[in-house]
Order: C-alpha cells, then structure tokens, then sequence
C-alpha cells in the first residue's frame, strides 16, 4: 500500500480556484423574455448524466508504458518495464457534487475507485552469473479513493454558452498491485516500489482526458442553434443574452425567447423585464425552470398576423343552411330579397394582432376582427353586402405535450358593431346568435387546432420534460419540470 499526498488538498486547490479566479462580467447585451433557471436538483442530475457519460466514453484508458532502472546487491543493474496499463473499471459512487459560483461551476468527486490491469517484465545480468535473467506477467491493480475536480468558467459568446476549464486534478490516494504469472511472489516487492509512478500515470491520464472532455463539449454548446424553426412564416429566437446567473445553488439564463420572422417583416418593440427568480419551482423542487414573459406570446401572435396567417373564407360550417341566404331571410329580410336562395362565404381577417395579457388569474385574449357577408351570385361572382367588426375576449388554459407548451381558449363575450352594409341597416341583435354560433363552431375548435399543437420550449433535444406544472402571474407563465434523458449526447463523446 502507498499513502498520498493530504486528502482534503485537491478540494481546497479547486475551491480556492473556483472563488479567486475571476472573470470580467459582460454588460447586458440584448433583451430577454424567457429565463431558464437549472436547480441544485437539476445540476445534480445533469453532473449525474455528465459523469456516466465520461466514464463511458474514458473505460477503456490506456496509460502510457513505465520504465524504472535499480541497482541492487549482489544482481547489478535490474531493468523493470510496467506496459498496457489499461483503467477498465471506474465507480463514482454518490460521493460527488456540484457547486455554482460567482464565475463558474465546480464539480467534484471523491471516494473513486478503479481497477486497472498491465503487464509487467524485468530482465537483468550480474557479474556473478554470466547469464541473462528475465520473468515477465500480469497485474491486477486497484485504485480506492481517488479525488478529481473541475471547475468551469461559464461566459455567453455570440448568444452561446462558452465553457472554459479554469481548473483540473485528480488524486490517487492508494493503490494496491497483485501480481500474477512468473515468479510474481518473489517481485512483488520489486514492482511495488512502482506504486508511485502508477498512481501519476492514473491521475495524468484522467486529467487529460477530462481536459479533451471538457474542449468537445463546449464545442457541442456553441453548436447548439440560436433559433428554433417553426414553419416557413418564423422561429423561435433561442439566442443567449446577458451573463449567465450564478447563485449558490442554481443557474440562470436569459434568452431573448421572442418568435421572429423569417420574411423580414418589422418586429414590435417589447419592454423588457427584470429577470425573476423563479422561486415558484421551489415547492416541490423541481429540476428545471422556464419563465416566459407574455412578450413571447404577443410576438407569436404579431409575426403570423403580419404574415397574413389569420385571415379566412368559411364556405362549410355544421349548419351549413347559415351560409345560403335562405336562412337569413327573416335575420337580414333584405339580403334574401336582394339574393334569392344565393350561397354565402364569411371572409374572416384580423384588423390587429390579438393582445394577451397573463396575470395571476390566467390568460386572457382580445382578437379584433372584421367578419364580411359575402354573396356568391350563381355566376360565381363574389359581392360583399356588409361587414361586422368584432371585438372576441377569450380565456386561456395550458398544457405541455412533450417539450411543447399546448393550449387551449373559450369563449367569454364577445361584442359587434356595424362597420358598413349595402343591404341597409342590419338589427345586430338578430344577427348575434348566429355569430356566436360561428364563433362557438368554426373559429374556437380552428384555433385550438392550432394552438393543441402548441410551440418548442428551449430545451436540448434529447431531454424531455417530465412532470411539468405550471403557473401564471404577473405577466409570465412560469414551467418547472424535472427532466428526462433519451441520449442526446450520444452523437458527441465527452472525452
């Protein structure tokens, strides 16, 4: 057995780092609408995905050959060569944790074990005997409590997250050899006065692999894409902003989170809010948790009305006798004059982008529209005879499906006005079942249609949200979720 140097040294070396080593914070360099926070709970795990990973992508770890020379009595110069020094078998075990700090993340694990195998050979010649002697064999090695931490500078580059490695060890603090094969109990000794140069040789080789580790996946971070595409009108802006918010068990992210155009259209202004802690994920904990700013859903809702998405002509509704004149003629009596047993179209467009508004209550939705009566005259011509303006307050309720935030809205008023006719005065009153039976039956169900589908949070692909809730207050929907893994890094190996 061998001793090492004090146990407790590598953990002070790494928090001294982790706390003296200061970086420059950045200014703000952009404006945010959706905050990511990752718990303790959710470093845990994600340090828990990270060391699984490395220790799979590490075992096996072939170290480099050791070469030793001694003089001993009586036999002369003996020459000893250790070769295929192989790490086969690392356990962490639940002696590890992760630690924010003002500039970065520690990691450290203690109490590892590994076990090892090489080959082992010696060879020498004495004066005594003009002979050459040499044995060779096996070896099975045993590493117990070795010691390794990283600390991670943490920086946002060009709207991605950069990693940088600001500290690295490892320590080994016994190890025990067996030896098999040959004359293996008469060498024990002789190879034990190897112990020390096998012990650096672990901890040199594991510290260049986390090095390599840590270089692969901060290239994955910066590969990770600044926009999320939805369809051909936009996407989702997913661009890292400010410094990343490190407190002393969580870390925060601000994103800019505000869906985009990808026709260049102008983009609305959006007032900016102070980041928030997302204390609400707290009770219980959860290990994740996004808070999106009702700007998000405002600039949902701006980009696909300024790319004339909401805008429609209904020609086939449940009570399709509502859309032949007919069956207005005791509603409107001088449109069924004017247009005899003519079919009808509703021409539907949205005067202005709906507005919505979350509060502690829910969210709410106003959508003002302008709802024109077509006539279809039997040569197919098409003649508006009046259009409505409508002012539709609906309520929302949401859901996650998959990484998706979903919803759904109903109907709590709506109200009308008369914008122009060419078939007189029309009594609203008369006309305002046979909207709110629209309203109800054709524009409600092709709204949640769409909105069941629900748009990408920014999470990595390959996690998944698990037990999801969430919560509305003032301005924001807040989502705190654990998080599933299905193998996203596999395309990378850490190290």
């Amino acid at each position: 057995m061998a001793g090492a140097a004090p146990a407790p040294m590598i953990l002070l070396l790494l928090t001294a780092a982790f706390f003296i080593q200061a970086q420059t914070k950045l200014q703000s360099s952009g404006e945010s609408f959706t905050s990511v926070e990752i718990s303790q709970k959710g470093l845990n795990f994600v340090k828990d995905l990270l060391v699984t990973k490395a220790i799979s992508s590490i075992i096996p770890l072939e170290l480099a050959p050791i070469k030793k020379s001694m003089k001993i009595p009586f036999l002369g110069g003996v020459q000893m060569v250790l070769s295929n020094i192989t790490i086969h078998g690392i356990d962490v075990g639940s002696s590890s944790y992760v630690k924010p700090g003002d500039t970065g993340i520690a990691i450290v694990a203690s109490g590892i074990t590994c076990s090892l195998t090489m080959n082992w050979r010696y060879s020498y010649s004495t004066w005594l005997f003009p002979i050459y002697v040499s044995d060779e064999g096996s070896a099975s090695i045993q590493v117990e409590g070795m010691e390794v931490g990283l600390t991670l500078g943490l920086e946002i580059q060009e709207g991605t997250l950069k990693l940088s490695l600001l500290d690295c060890g490892c320590l080994v603090k016994e190890i025990s050899i067996n030896l098999d094969g040959g004359a293996s109990w008469l060498y024990q000794g002789l190879i034990d006065a190897f112990e020390e140069e096998i012990e650096s040789a672990v901890e040199n080789g594991i510290t260049k692999k986390l090095k390599e580790g840590t270089l692969k996946l901060d290239s994955f971070l910066q590969a990770l894409p600044k926009e999320i595409p939805l369809d051909d009108n936009g996407s989702l802006n997913v661009t890292l902003v400010n410094v990343p918010l490190l407190s002393n068990s969580s870390i925060g992210f601000d994103i800019n989170g505000l869906f985009t155009s990808s026709r260049n259209a102008p983009v609305p202004r959006y007032t900016e809010k102070n980041s928030q802690s997302l204390s609400a994920c707290e009770d219980p904990p959860k290990m994740l948790g996004i808070s999106l700013d009702e700007a998000v859903f405002n600039s949902a809702s701006a980009l696909y009305f300024n790319a004339d998405f909401m805008r429609w002509i209904v020609d086939k509704i449940p009570d399709q006798s509502l859309l032949n004149t007919a069956g207005w003629r005791f509603i409107i009596p001088q449109l069924y004059r004017k247009y005899p047993n003519d079919d009808m179209n509703l021409n539907i467009s949205l005067s202005s982008a709906p507005v919505i508004v979350i509060s502690d209550r829910g969210i709410d939705s106003t959508v003002y529209a302008d709802l024109i009566i077509d006539v279809v005259e039997a040569s197919e011509k098409i003649t508006p005879v009046a259009c409505i303006s409508l002012v539709i307050r609906t309520s929302a309720s949401t859901k996650i499906i998959g990484n998706n935030l979903a919803g759904s809205v109903r109907l709590n008023d709506f109200t009308m006005s008369l914008k122009w006719s060419k078939v007189g005065n029309l009594h609203l009153y008369l006309i305002q079942p046979v909207i709110w039976t629209f309203v109800q039956t054709v524009f409600l169900p092709y709204t949640n249609g769409i909105l069941g589908k629900g748009f990408p949070l920014p999470i990595i692909h390959g996690f998944t949200l698990q037990n999801a809730q969430l919560i509305c207050s003032n301005s924001r929907i807040t989502v705190c979720s654990d998080l599933n893994y299905t193998d996203s890094l596999k395309q990378i190996s850490l190290v």
